[in-house]
């Protein structure tokens, strides 16, 4: 296990832990898996774009641990269209909070990064080591550089000012409190969507962006919010830290798959003009694997799960739109 790995925890128990994102996928996740914790969470309302007030925020509250899961996110389509809302929002939320952190004396500080700051040609599973290594993928280069700066941020305060910042990089994640919303979903809530509305519709098929052969990973978010507590109790260092399922699977199989959970018994057809992305982007997270860390729900449970929450929060009302009458 390489020297990253602190000898002895970092303790949560006691500490005031401000939760950027709160209302977010991932941060809600985080703040689910935080309450098995003996500590405090933070929830803020403020607009993290804006320098004096996140800094007016955080030296009022005190925070002793920061995690950064806010970030303006988006598929394809939503990158391709507003790189600069990308490229800005997300270079200011991650100077913003990192910066006030540093500046009110924060104990640890975690960012989230994502699998999109590696190259798009970087010998898979990609590793750490990758970073900077090549071109980045065009359909979400701006959302990446914003990323890698963060990623960067954390490592200069370190090295500078001494202070306890990590960066993780998931890979896709999916589950309870994702968007629906086919203009901005990334890829499992977007096939989500159309699979359950061909559902209702008796259609014979429903039709997937790309080829269908691209290779993709997925990670549960409640597996990553377990994942981020386990790394702040227990990484430092300047590295940033993969963090994946090691399972990795085609677009078009894992169409195949939600339209399983969904009910869906039509068929799936792929659409060849519109963008692939990388043709394959898998992680190498052996790093936190080596340290302990393993997810635990496969993803055929964790796409039933994303169904259910779809039908509580966006069909809802007591209708069971899981029949069709």
């Amino acid at each position: 296990m390489d020297a990253g790995w602190l000898n002895a925890p970092f303790a949560l128990n006691g500490r005031r832990v401000w939760v950027a994102g709160h209302k977010g996928m991932v941060g809600s996740a985080l703040v689910r898996r935080l309450a098995r914790e003996s500590c405090e969470i933070l929830e803020s309302e403020i607009d993290l774009c804006r320098q004096q007030d996140v800094e007016q925020w955080i030296f009022e509250y005190r925070p002793e641990v920061v995690v950064i899961a806010a970030a303006r996110v988006g598929g394809i389509l939503a990158n391709r269209d507003y790189p600069a809302d990308f490229l800005y929002d997300n270079l200011m939320i991650a100077s913003n909070i990192i910066h006030a952190a540093a500046k009110a004396g924060v104990s640890k500080l975690l960012f989230l990064g994502s699998s999109c700051i590696y190259p798009v040609d970087a010998e898979q599973p990609i590793s750490e080591d990758a970073l900077l290594g090549g071109k980045l993928e065009p359909t979400n280069e701006a959302y990446a550089v914003a990323k890698i700066a963060g990623v960067k941020l954390c490592q200069t305060y370190r090295a500078q000012f001494g202070h306890d910042y990590i960066s993780v990089m998931p890979c896709n994640l999916y589950g309870p409190g994702d968007r629906f919303d086919l203009a901005r979903s990334h890829v499992i809530p977007a096939l989500i969507m159309k699979a359950h509305e061909a559902k209702m519709r008796r259609a014979q098929n429903f039709t997937v962006w790309g080829s269908g052969q691209p290779l993709r990973e997925f990670l549960h978010v409640d597996d990553l919010a377990d994942a981020l507590v386990f790394s702040l109790a227990h990484y430092s260092d300047l590295r940033p830290l993969n963090i994946g399922s090691a399972q990795e699977i085609s677009i078009g199989a894992l169409a195949q798959s939600v339209a399983q959970a969904v009910g869906f018994e039509g068929g799936v057809v792929f659409d060849a003009d519109k963008p692939d992305g990388a043709a394959r982007k898998v992680m190498n997270s052996a790093r936190i694997r080596e340290a302990g860390w393993q997810p635990q729900i496969p993803l055929a449970q964790g796409l039933a799960q994303a169904y259910e929450a779809f039908l509580v929060c966006y069909v809802g009302d007591g209708v069971d739109a899981r029949s069709v009458a």
